[in-house]
């Protein structure tokens, strides 16, 4: 270890290094163990924090260690902000959890319904009054891996169309219907492009 110590390589690139690295591995961990928590998976995040911690440890421990190396706090502040970005990176890729799309539309929304239904979706529509007019609103319950191809339906529906989309907690795993089949609006209504929307 002395060895180590005393050798330039070691004390401005791999130490450094090894720091960063340990900084976006405990930074990713602790984005994955807040969304976690955020979902109530009560077993997963803890162990997931255990370690975290011994990682941070870890190159905490080299900080002090080496207090007169600037390189060294370059690595670990560069591994914190990289860690942030690659946790959110992989907590969007994995998607877990549910979420609920509500949709605003002017125009009447019996054919999305419709096809949200066919597609085996729970909808809950409800009348509102906007600054417009009357609208309808709409409410779906989903995987958050299938919100991106539902906003694509939405908008192929009706390009206008006010949504928005918030974390579920928790939910009864009985009361979501998940997508069997991703097909286009047009196959359910059996429309051409241009007439997808509906005219009412």
């Amino acid at each position: 270890m002395e060895l180590f110590h005393n050798n330039v390589f070691y004390q401005w690139f791999l130490l450094p290094m090894f720091i960063f690295l340990a900084r976006v591995c405990d930074v990713s961990m602790d984005t994955l163990r807040i969304m976690l928590l955020s979902r109530n998976k009560k077993l997963i995040a803890p162990t997931i924090g255990f370690f975290q911690v011994l990682i941070w440890l870890f190159a905490f421990r080299q900080i002090v260690l080496n207090l007169s190396n600037p390189i060294c706090y370059i690595g670990f502040a560069g591994g914190f902000a990289t860690g942030t970005y690659v946790g959110m990176i992989i907590e969007e890729k994995l998607a877990i959890g549910f979420q609920i799309l509500r949709i605003i539309t002017r125009k009447k929304a019996s054919r999305l319904i419709e096809y949200l239904q066919n597609k085996g979706y729970g909808v809950t529509r409800v009348e509102g009054e906007g600054l417009s007019g009357k609208v309808d609103i709409i409410y779906t319950i989903v995987r958050r891996s299938e919100i991106p191809w539902l906003v694509d339906t939405v908008k192929e529906y009706n390009p206008n169309a006010f949504y928005t989309i918030e974390d579920v907690r928790s939910i009864s795993e009985s009361g979501v219907h998940l997508i069997k089949k991703e097909i286009s609006c047009h196959d359910i209504l059996n429309e051409n492009p241009s007439n997808c929307d509906d005219s009412s």
